[in-house]
């Protein structure tokens, strides 16, 4: 059998440091990993080496011994006790029990060094390893509803780590915002999980929210809902002037069109605000006043 480059399989140089093996590893696990490429057996044998040559150069003191025997690796497969340490005659044994790994992804090669029949160290317990994404995170955020309408940003500590969140106009209660990447980390060289932010938007003692729609009660004269006019109708952004229909009852809804809540990545489209009418008692009334509603008593009588 011919000898491994552990370096070249990996595609780094021989000084590369553990951030740099570790590195290049996720990177060829995550594109050969099994669960990418179904099927392929070209992919399949090149995730084995990959992980093989990770199992050596991840641990110091394997890459170590496999730098130290180089492609003399035959003359101390045939002869492992010439290669004992501190001249003492004993040796470390070393077995797939080292390696965090089935055996069975290993070479010949490799179970020649580092354990296996034909190194002379027996069979081991071995432990199977698979390049895992990390799990998703979860975490709630309370906006106002005047950052949920205009849209905000935050800054939040994840551990250990800031993270500039942006919320967009018409960001809305129980809304889930995926963040790639920023879960846990995966294990083996496997993708982080994401980061998944629920919103809650917190109550406003005058504005109701329903999907893109505000209800809110308005205040309304008695002279007004009599007659009919205008009257000025105060909005989260704005204030307009409103219509009044002669005789409108009190808890009368009526629609202004446009009025209500951005909608989500549509910043030119709003819902509209449906507003109940709430007519307000008079108070207070001076003699002429109550001259005038008396004589409008004796009207209806």
């Amino acid at each position: 059998m011919d000898y491994k480059d552990y370096y070249k399989i990996l595609g780094i140089k021989k000084d590369a440091s553990a951030d740099e093996i570790k590195k290049a590893f996720r990177k060829h696990a995550v594109k050969y990993h099994p669960d990418k490429n179904p099927g392929d057996k070209a992919a399949e044998e090149k995730f084995k080496e990959i992980n093989e040559a990770n199992e050596v150069l991840g641990n110091p003191e394997k890459r170590k011994k496999y730098d130290e025997l180089g492609e003399n690796w035959q003359q101390y497969a045939n002869n492992p006790g010439a290669y004992g340490r501190g001249g003492s005659g004993q040796q470390r044994g070393y077995s797939t029990e080292d390696f965090y790994g089935d055996g069975s992804q290993f070479s010949s090669f490799f179970e020649s060094i580092f354990g296996g029949g034909t190194a002379g160290f027996g069979n081991s317990r071995r432990r199977s390893t698979r390049v895992s994404r990390g799990e998703n995170t979860e975490a709630t955020i309370t906006l106002t509803l005047d950052e949920s309408f205009h849209g905000t940003s935050r800054q939040v500590t994840l551990n250990e780590s800031k993270l500039n969140l942006k919320f967009k106009p018409g960001t809305s209660e129980a809304q889930v915002l995926r963040l790639k990447g920023k879960g846990n980390p995966g294990s083996n060289g496997g993708e982080n999980g994401d980061l998944l932010i629920t919103v809650h938007i917190a109550p406003n003692p005058r504005f109701e929210v329903k999907g893109s729609d505000l209800y809110f009660d308005q205040p309304l004269d008695i002279y007004t809902a009599v007659l009919g006019g205008k009257i000025a109708v105060q909005g989260v952004d704005k204030t307009i002037m409103m219509n009044i229909p002669a005789g409108t009852d009190s808890h009368k809804t009526l629609r202004l069109k446009g009025m209500g809540m951005p909608v989500y990545n549509k910043p030119d489209h709003r819902g509209d605000a449906y507003v109940r009418m709430i007519i307000i008692t008079p108070k207070n009334l001076s003699d002429e006043e109550i001259e005038l509603f008396t004589q409008l008593t004796a009207l209806k009588k």
